[in-house]
């Protein structure tokens, strides 16, 4: 199994939009040095999602000094 801690990519920014056609659903922009990755989403799954991030987020230990990621840009 891939180490997914130590192969992970860092993310360089982010977008979050809704196609005009489509206005039930979101799109997630992820961009890391690879490129941009887009995913679509209903409002449920955006909403957990978020709460899982948040979740998450708030359990994380601060970065060490020096080690902390490329700074995101926000959109």
């Amino acid at each position: 199994m891939t180490d997914r801690a130590a192969s992970a990519d860092f993310l360089t920014a982010f977008a979050t939009g809704w196609p005009e056609r489509e206005p039930h659903l979101m799109v997630l922009s992820l961009t890391t040095q690879k490129g941009v990755q887009d995913f679509a989403m209903t409002r449920e799954q955006a909403l957990l999602i978020a709460k899982t991030i948040k979740r998450t987020a708030a359990q994380l230990a601060p970065a060490p000094a020096g080690t902390a990621g490329p700074e995101i840009k926000r959109a």
